[in-house]
């Protein structure tokens, strides 16, 4: 039996993630001694002695700590789920306590010294690049290729971490990383892809002893957001020992004899691969709720023990529960009501929730773990169980949160969008195509522009006619189409490529997740792009997801079937509300420069894919009766009449001026969407009038996300509804099925 009488143990950090070891010290008769640099973090409140000293002040840490063990004994130093290690390490050498040395403590928390030691050792890594200037990155990128990562050496959290995908967001990145970087040392390194395990591990006396495998759940790329993690891993016994044994081998080679470990171990197709090793417990509340939750083990005080000098104790599992850790990410915005925690906490499995904001505080989109607004956890004796609680807890909790940019103005939000396209838009008074003639990739028209402007001109080419007298005091601007209720007849058009196309400075996740999001909130839907990067399809597939389904996705003409189907399979299971094709998408330039092969689709090759889906499906880029009328036999629900906002040939007529010939062939048979210079509520009656049954709206949209996120979507959608219900009573309309051909006329 370990005699804890009279010992003092020093913990590193008094946040969150350390009150569980700071609690546990308690309860074994330790004294405890709490550094950290806030005097109002939890764990000050519960500590024998709390000292105002920040965690990462090593020198600091060691002055004061030796001054205390002057009058009071110290035993043992410890930190749990901070990253602490070097001051932990300082402390344990300074005073003769169990730890391990101070230059395996660096090599710990620095990422590049600390990949240096794994290849050193010939432990399996990711091929990495030091980078201290951009044109030490812009060398690494050539050396490892796209896609890669780059991150801070020596931060965590996924503070400043980025994936790169292509040479227009390297400088985003590059900022990005540096802005999270205490020294501005910077890592890129060989993307992995493949799930990822997190495992933790106690070292005593040199023995390695695993103390727990999860599941950790990253999503939101670019960035690398840990939403959860899942206790027990659900991968193969033989993935599971072989990240094991990697993870081990790695500790090995970190010189890590006593205290503790935790590992971020990759599964790649070309075996596991260690991420990174930190010389402590994990955070992310594994060590402190998830493991002993799931197995009975308390791990904290076996890692205390060993902080002391004593072997861990009690590692055989008493259960075998399964528990799920999952993160509050909710709308951004200031934080106006939490609401559903205490119907969430009175579901059976439900142990914790855990709240970083209150009302007040302001909730941004995450970048970072650090930045997520709340976590929960929960247990039960099946994985299905548990991932059934979950579902129920994510639906029942709500952080409501409202606008901060409430009172923006359109031209407040077409400045900031301004500064984040990085002269990829130049976001122009009017948008009509002129400067941006030949920016393909970016936002223009292909070659001289000409498609572009044309769709521009042509549309104010057709003129309104007014009538003033009349009884129509309300006009009724709802449709019901697809099956699905719209505030106004409005889509918004699908853009795809935020890297190559926008500019770099925004994530296609955050893109698509912020335009559906402000769709549905304005009351219509939006559709997402399949892109010329292969699996970039599966980003627009989440952002859908994170909508609950409200959304569609338009894929490309490929050549190669298995891809088409990837798309059609995953639409269908997170249930979009539509899919559809650009079939005029045979010739874009970002698809050759991928090398992504793509093709004209027959009738029959288009009924083949049709067949397959289960919600309407989208034949946009059709610019001829032809392909309407071919559309029709194939079975499509709706055509899109749109020359691809003019980025296919500079040679295209107008999309306005062969609407009307299309909608006469077709009405009736299929829905007539129209897509082509619309920037206006008066544009959009105008596409009605000539046959379309609604209109989708691409560039502007872009805009308003760079420059106002959803805020800024909803406020677009607000100006179009309130010039949509203006014009329709200067002209006696009191719903849009009476929007006629007699209340236009063209000049075309």
């Amino acid at each position: 039996m370990n005699d804890y009488h009279g010992k003092t143990i020093l913990i590193i950090g008094a946040g969150l993630l350390q009150v569980p070891a700071i609690k546990t010290a308690n309860s074994m008769g330790l004294t405890t001694v709490v550094t950290d640099y806030n005097k109002e973090a939890p764990g000050m409140k519960i500590a024998d002695f709390p000292v105002v000293v920040s965690t990462r002040d090593i020198e600091g840490t060691v002055r004061v700590v030796k001054e205390f063990n002057n009058g009071r004994k110290i035993d043992g130093a410890i930190t749990v789920g901070t990253d602490a290690s070097m001051t932990v390490s300082a402390v344990a050498n300074a005073l003769g306590l169990p730890g391990i040395k101070y230059e395996n403590a660096i090599a710990a928390s620095n990422k590049i010294k600390m990949r240096e030691r794994f290849r050193e050792h010939n432990v399996a890594i990711p091929d990495f690049y030091k980078c201290w200037s951009f044109e030490d990155l812009k060398k690494a990128s050539s050396l490892l290729g796209y896609p890669f990562v780059l991150k801070p050496a020596d931060n965590m959290g996924a503070r400043g971490v980025m994936k790169v995908e292509s040479e227009a967001n390297l400088e985003n990145a590059f900022l990005n990383a540096k802005n999270g970087s205490p020294s501005g040392e910077l890592i890129a390194e060989e993307y992995m892809d493949g799930p990822e395990l997190s495992i933790d591990a106690l070292i005593y006396d040199g023995e390695i002893f695993i103390t727990g495998v999860a599941d950790r759940i990253i999503e939101r790329e670019p960035y690398f957001i840990e939403t959860g993690h899942v206790l027990p891993s659900a991968l193969p016994e033989e993935e599971l020992n072989e990240g094991i044994e990697v993870f081990k081998k790695g500790i090995r080679a970190l010189g890590i004899d006593i205290g503790a470990a935790k590992g971020d171990i990759k599964i790649t197709k070309n075996g596991a691969k260690v991420g990174e090793i930190a010389a402590r417990l994990s955070g992310g509340f594994m060590s402190a709720y998830t493991f002993p939750y799931a197995t009975g083990i308390n791990v904290i005080r076996n890692a205390l023990d060993i902080a002391l000098g004593y072997p861990p104790s009690s590692l055989v599992p008493t259960k075998k529960c399964f528990s799920i850790e999952q993160a509050i990410i909710p709308a951004p915005g200031i934080v106006k009501e939490i609401i559903g925690v205490e119907e969430a906490l009175a579901i059976e499995g439900v142990k914790n929730i855990f709240f970083h904001v209150k009302e007040g505080d302001e909730v941004v989109i995450p970048k970072s773990n650090v930045e997520k607004a709340g976590n929960f956890i929960v247990v039960r004796d099946t994985r299905e169980e548990a991932w059934e609680v979950v579902r129920k807890v994510h639906k029942i909790i709500n952080v409501v949160t409202t606008p901060k940019m409430d009172k923006v103005s359109w031209e407040e939000i077409r400045r900031s969008a301004r500064e984040k396209f990085n002269r990829a838009c130049f976001v122009c008074n009017i948008c009509n195509g002129e400067e941006c003639r030949g920016k393909v990739p970016g936002i223009g028209g292909i070659g001289n522009g000409d498609s572009f402007v044309r769709n521009f001109e042509d549309l104010r080419k057709v003129r309104i006619i007014t009538k003033s007298i009349h009884d129509i005091k309300e006009a009724d601007t709802e449709i019901d189409i697809f099956g699905i209720h719209l505030a106004l007849p409005l889509i918004a058009a699908p853009i795809a490529g935020t890297d190559i196309n926008l500019g770099g400075k925004i994530s296609e996740l955050e893109y698509g997740s912020e335009l559906l999001a402000g769709c549905k909130d304005s009351g219509i839907i939006g559709l997402l792009g399949d892109g010329a990067p292969q699996n970039l399809y599966k980003i627009g597939v989440e952002a859908i997801k994170s909508a609950d389904g409200h959304g569609g996705l338009i894929i490309k003409p490929r050549i190669d079937e298995k891809e088409l189907n990837k798309r059609i399979d995953e639409s269908n299971e997170i249930n979009a509300k539509l899919f559809g094709m650009d079939v005029d998408g045979i010739s874009m330039p970002t698809m050759d420069i991928h090398k992504q092969g793509v093709e004209p689709k027959t009738i029959v090759q288009l009924k083949k894919i049709i067949d397959k889906i289960s919600v309407p499906f989208i034949i946009k880029g059709v610019m001829s009766v032809e392909d309407a009328e071919s559309a029709v036999v194939a079975g499509a629900s709706a055509i899109v009449v749109s020359n691809h906002g003019g980025r296919i040939t500079e040679n295209h007529p107008s999309s306005i001026s062969v609407l009307e010939n299309i909608s006469k062939a077709v009405k009736g048979k299929i829905k007539v969407l129209f897509d082509g210079g619309v920037r206006s509520g008066e544009d959009i009656f105008k596409a009605i009038a000539l046959g379309a049954d609604a209109v989708l709206i691409g560039r502007p949209f872009a805009t308003a996300v760079m420059g106002g996120g959803r805020d800024g979507v909803k406020i677009l959608i607000d100006r179009y509804l309130k010039e949509l219900k203006k014009i329709m009573i200067l002209t006696g309309v009191k719903n849009i099925n009476s929007i006629t051909r007699d209340k236009v006329v063209c000049r075309f």
